[in-house]
């Protein structure tokens, strides 16, 4: 039984790239966890995905670059106002300026490189670096 699929997605993802697997399947599969692998496949951390629907929720199959050193889902999902980006980074990311962390804003998922530009707040989901 799953009871954060979220968080089983990632632990699949880290176990699979420190094992030294090329690929990887995640399932279920949900827009939320799309929109969060199209983050970290445009920041470079992943190569190609492709959802595949296998009519039980369906899955994605993850083409793994070597890229990810840890990644993890943040629990309890923290409000972050836009003023305040510097503390969580420095919380759950190792340096400045290295791995990103994810969020859902009312705009929609985004990392928080783009939610400082866009002068946003919302919702820590992940890091990864």
């Amino acid at each position: 039984m799953q009871f954060d699929p979220l968080s089983d997605a990632f632990v699949r993802m880290y176990n699979a790239e420190q094992a030294g697997h090329y690929e990887v399947t995640v399932r279920p599969a949900s827009k939320l966890l799309g929109s969060m692998l199209d983050i970290i496949k445009e920041r470079g951390y992943i190569g190609e995905f492709e959802r595949v629907n296998d009519g039980r929720g369906g899955s994605f199959r993850i083409e793994l670059i070597g890229a990810i050193n840890r990644c993890g889902v943040i629990k309890p999902r923290y409000s972050v106002k836009r003023s305040d980006f510097e503390k969580w980074e420095s919380r759950f990311l190792p340096a400045q300026d290295f791995g990103v962390l994810l969020m859902t804003t009312n705009q929609g998922v985004m990392s928080h490189y783009k939610a400082k530009e866009a002068r946003v707040g919302g919702r820590l989901l992940a890091y990864i670096f």
